[in-house]
């Protein structure tokens, strides 16, 4: 078919916090962003570029701070390709983008994308954006609650098919719960940080950045972490995309290699944008690239393959996915790195 037209670790992400912390961005409301207030995605919008060169449709994430960098920057556009953007909410959101055909390229966690593909989506992840530790299990302030043990009978908010969703079954049934033991109220992530900060409900599964923002300037406290919880941020796109269009897909990740490259030489740089694009307060920016590792290799492989086997029996368990066969075949078929290898090499 024709063209479209009309990925040392710590290092970069402690530099990137610390210049967060210093930097002075001027806001008119600084308010943490992530969400709409009614968890819907604002209309798709395009960077301009030659009207003759190929189209991509790609989401980005607050999420997701490379995203940012690829838009902002240009990267895109620069390579000879017009990007048409989307904001993704939320993993959730961006599964559902690419599962209707509304994108071609979205950015999710890896539970979402492996729980995705197991029920029919036809996705693959073609790079690894980051290492987050971007979820855990938040309490409001002055909550009573000290322990995830203590959460049996009570509300938790979380949006199903995400990560936090995926880290909160795992962080009850490392403290002798089930999701039996809890109602869990499924909320789009910035409206599950409010229903917490009102009291509407006991705990919530955070996502940055919002968790980092309730935390930050609302007093909510962690009351539960676990890094090896959380999956691996993955970029993914549509198997018709990548068979019909492997040149535009080897683009994008390329462009998100540049976009890694960029924000390890320049941490003070991607503090700065990364508050502004996203409205934070350069306080709440640190907070949240500091546990956010974007210096990893970009290659999907066995890293991530072992974090996911070891989700896949909770999904079974818990009826979110259509089968364990369809489960483990999706995790076997998942992961496609000759873009990112390529890209890196």
């Amino acid at each position: 078919m024709s063209p479209r037209t009309a990925p040392a670790r710590r290092s970069l992400t402690r530099r990137a916090a610390l210049a967060a912390a210093l930097v002075t961005v001027a806001f008119g409301s600084a308010c943490a962003q992530g969400e709409t207030s009614t968890g819907s995605a604002p209309a798709a919008s395009s960077s301009g570029g030659d009207a003759a060169a190929p189209v991509v449709r790609l989401d980005f994430a607050f999420y997701n701070p490379l995203s940012l960098v690829v838009k902002e920057r240009g990267l895109l556009e620069a390579a000879g390709v017009t990007p048409q953007w989307e904001q993704s909410l939320g993993s959730n959101k961006a599964n559902e983008f690419l599962r209707n055909d509304n994108l071609d390229v979205a950015s999710t966690a890896g539970a979402a994308v492996l729980q995705a593909r197991a029920n029919g989506s036809p996705v693959k992840t073609i790079d690894v954006y980051s290492q987050p530790e971007w979820t855990a299990l938040v309490v409001g302030e002055g909550s009573a609650i000290t322990s995830a043990a203590q959460l049996k009978g009570k509300r938790i908010a979380a949006t199903t098919g995400t990560d936090p969703y995926f880290f909160l079954q795992q962080a009850l049934a490392a403290n002798g719960l089930s999701a039996a033991d809890v109602e869990i109220v499924n909320l789009q992530h910035g409206d599950g940080r409010a229903a917490l900060e009102r009291g509407d409900v006991d705990a919530w599964a955070g996502l940055d950045p919002n968790m980092a923002t309730s935390e930050l300037q609302a007093g909510s406290t962690l009351l539960y972490r676990n890094v090896d919880f959380n999956s691996y941020g993955m970029l993914n796109a549509r198997e018709d995309f990548i068979d019909e269009h492997p040149d535009l897909a080897q683009k994008v990740v390329d462009a998100y290699e540049e976009a890694r490259a960029w924000a390890a030489a320049n941490p003070a740089e991607l503090a700065a944008l990364y508050a502004q694009q996203a409205q934070l307060t350069p306080e709440v920016a640190a907070r949240v690239l500091e546990r956010t590792t974007l210096d990893l290799d970009p290659v999907p492989g066995e890293a991530q393959r072992q974090v996911l086997a070891g989700i896949l029996p909770l999904m079974v368990a818990t009826g979110d996915v259509k089968s364990e066969q369809a489960a483990q075949q999706a995790l076997d078929t998942l992961l496609e790195p000759r873009f990112a290898q390529a890209a890196a090499s």
